[in-house]
């Protein structure tokens, strides 16, 4: 039992905690060195020395950042690297100060008003896989992530304190220089004042107010990401992700942008929820990015990337090409059979005319606006897919569920200020670009007439809510349509086309798109098909077209930033005479049938061929549209809005000729439909009786009954001996 009562020596080291700080201060500071003699001494096969080039370039541009790989900082130093990706949050602001001493070093020397070393912002990236969106877990809190997604929103550029100046209300005492922890966290100000004041009155609760003029503040801006649609389960809805963004990650990127980006996963405070406070130690998760990297691939904003010389030779080689036109053309969904014109349509749209400012303000628009309306199963939904594609700026939407406001702008309440703020809609964000609408004709017809003033004038205005602005959207509009009746009815001529002139005039072309039987054709189309079924796994030549798709993408995008065409004298005067005769060939067409075209010609038209004319100098890069431009143009309006125009007759029934064999059909139809009432029935060889008795011929008869019968107004009964009136 000795030392039972042994009452021993308890005692508390009241410096551990210091001394695990210094050992955590002196880790930083050699990290700080470490990060220095990276930037100093990387180099790349003994010649370049990257990093401190980059960094004496930008700087002497007045750009205070420094870009960084990753992959080079781990080959310089794995575990280095290691702690940056583990623990950026501790190891970021230390590279940052190393930037900063060697900027110093490197600027030397210096003029007198520069002697003030400006901060450098490191900005990271890395070729590493990315993770998707909905695998970010806990695991992954305050380290370094690679997500990549669809940039939906961004907020306008705001200014963060990170240093603040903290002033108390009742002894006017200051606190100066408090920094303040990056992201969306923000600073809760004293409680209660720290001043000293012998014999004074105490200060009172919550004394402390921040003083604007003495803090230091930077930009910074909040996007949204949303995953990727390939990204997305079967079934599940796209999740979102909130992103900070500040100093020179700012205004990088738009909505619209595919991105892949680089951050810090972190938590903020979640708002409370009701009366109780049910949130306590429950965070909301957001990205703080380090690095923003814009793709290229796939629909929706392409980045305005810089040509390279090489780039340049090999489209100016590809623009002296004598068939430029037809290789563009074959370039255009390779794996659609036939529809050349429709492809050298589509061509047109997206290289565009010159848009032109005349000396009155106006402005004339050089965007090319194409309409496909036909039959279904003609592939128009692919190729609008196609276009949004390769556009370099694409978005695809449905008529049947596109509003007004959708396709336009809408007003809506910021749910953080409170405020109404605008919304752009598709022809908004794809401005600069193209919008492909689906289904044009399932869209309600007060949906339709908002975008009359986005088609012609290029602008929409909006005065709503008490916000009265006009929003740019210099959009081509690539539109598919169904007829009135399901399928194109030859008999029925311009009743197949149920849009008004005064949209139909804002088409630069009209295709009509007609599923012809013709054996040949179906056996080669059948062919091609299988064809493209068997070999869709393989990436080979002849499927790919004439063209690479990627190097369509960015000649599409360097046409139309470097040339801007014009009409030659001759071509102009060419023009003029076709526009006239033109305009003649309506004129007499309405006065021979008696009745107005549903699609106007107007100055629209001459205009559309102007535009058609620049965009076809545009694909060869041709400073002036001459004659043979405005010869292929006249030959695209010829087959797409004239033919359409003309549509009515009966040409495409076997042995009809335009005028009076109609007028027969219609005048039997109408007969039928007065005797035969909905809900009777009449034995077919004895109408057909009836009609031969008044003169009508019996291929007439036939041709109407057949109509009547696919069109389902007519049905056959009693072992198809009796025809039965539905409707």
């Amino acid at each position: 039992m000795a030392g039972f009562d042994d009452p021993g020596v308890f005692f508390s080291d009241s410096f551990a905690i210091d001394e695990q700080q210094d050992d955590q201060q002196l880790t930083k500071t050699l990290a700080q060195k470490k990060f220095k003699e990276f930037i100093r001494e990387y180099h790349e096969d003994g010649l370049s020395f990257r990093y401190r080039d980059d960094l004496r370039k930008h700087y002497n541009m007045g750009q205070y950042w420094l870009e960084v790989d990753l992959d080079d900082l781990r080959n310089y130093d794995d575990q280095l690297a290691d702690h940056l990706i583990k623990q950026p949050s501790e190891y970021l602001p230390s590279f940052e100060s190393a930037a900063k001493e060697m900027a110093d070093e490197v600027t030397k020397p210096r003029l007198e008003y520069e002697s003030e070393i400006q901060d450098i912002q490191i900005m990271l990236k890395s070729d590493a896989h990315s993770i998707k969106i909905r695998d970010l877990k806990s695991d992954h809190m305050s380290k370094l992530v690679k997500i990549s997604g669809i940039v939906i929103s961004s907020s306008s550029v705001r200014a963060k304190a990170t240093h603040l100046t903290i002033q108390c209300r009742s002894c006017r005492n200051f606190v100066p220089n408090i920094a303040v922890r990056p992201g969306l966290e923000g600073y809760a100000l004293p409680r209660r004042c720290t001043t000293d004041q012998s014999g004074g009155v105490k200060c009172p609760l919550d004394p402390y107010f921040i003083v604007p003029d003495k803090c230091k503040c930077v930009d910074f801006q909040v996007l949204k990401l949303q995953e990727t649609p390939e990204a997305v389960p079967n079934g599940e809805m796209p999740r979102h992700m909130q992103l900070y963004c500040d100093r020179y990650l700012t205004e990088k990127v738009v909505p619209g942008n595919r991105v892949t980006i680089m951050g810090i996963y972190s938590i903020k405070k979640q708002a409370k929820l009701g009366r109780d406070n049910v949130t306590v130690g429950i965070r909301k998760p957001y990205l703080r990015i380090v690095g923003i990297e814009l793709n290229n691939e796939g629909p929706g904003r392409s980045a305005k990337s810089t040509v390279s010389s090489e780039e340049e030779e090999q489209f100016r080689h590809l623009a002296a090409r004598d068939d430029i036109h037809q290789a563009i053309a074959k370039s255009i969904a390779p794996s659609i059979y036939g529809s050349e014109d429709i492809k050298k349509a589509i061509a047109c749209l997206l290289f565009g005319g010159s848009r032109k400012r005349l000396p009155d303000g106006l402005v004339r628009r050089g965007d090319i606006n194409v309409l496909l309306l036909g039959d279904p199963g003609t592939a128009k939904s692919q190729l609008l897919k196609f276009v949004e594609q390769i556009a370099p700026i694409g978005v695809y939407t449905s008529g049947k569920g596109s509003s007004a406001a959708g396709l336009t702008a809408s007003v809506v309440r910021d749910p953080s200020s409170r405020n109404f703020i605008m919304e752009g809609g598709a022809m908004v964000l794809a401005d600069g670009g193209v919008v492909c609408i689906d289904e044009f004709d399932k869209m309600r017809e007060q949906d339709r007439v908002a975008i009359h003033e986005a088609m012609e004038q290029q602008t929409i205005s909006i005065a709503k809510a008490g916000i009265t602005t006009t929003l740019n959207s210099r959009t081509s509009v690539l539109a598919a349509a169904n007829s009135v009746f399901g399928r194109w009815d030859e008999t029925k001529g311009d009743e197949n086309i149920d849009f008004m002139p005064t949209i139909l005039s804002r088409f630069d072309m009209i295709f009509i798109v007609k599923d012809q039987h013709d054996e040949q054709r179906d056996t080669t189309l059948a062919r091609h098909i299988l064809q493209v079924h068997l070999n869709a796994l393989q990436s080979t030549s002849n499927n790919s077209g004439e063209l690479d798709l990627n190097l369509l993408k960015r000649y599409i995008n360097y046409c139309r930033s470097k040339c801007g065409p014009r009409l030659s004298d001759t071509a102009a005067e060419k023009l003029k005479n076709c526009y006239v005769r033109m305009r003649g060939g309506a004129q007499i067409y309405e006065r021979e049938n008696d009745k107005r075209i549903n699609i106007p010609i107007t100055v629209r038209q001459l205009e559309a061929v102007i535009r058609m004319s620049e965009s076809l100098a545009k694909m060869s890069l041709s400073p002036f549209a001459v004659e043979s431009h405005v010869d292929e143009a006249l030959r695209l309006f010829q087959v797409s809005t004239l033919d359409a125009a003309m549509s009515g007759s009966l040409t495409g029934a076997e042995g009809f000729t335009p005028n009076e064999d109609q007028e027969e059909v219609r005048q039997v139809e109408t007969q039928l439909k007065r005797r035969l009432a909905i809900g009777s029935q009449v034995s077919e060889q004895r109408a057909i009786q009836d009609f031969l008795k008044q003169k009508f011929s019996e291929r007439a008869i036939r041709t109407v009954l057949h109509i009547m019968l696919r069109r389902g107004e007519l049905e056959h009964r009693m072992q198809r001996k009796v025809i039965f009136r539905a409707r």
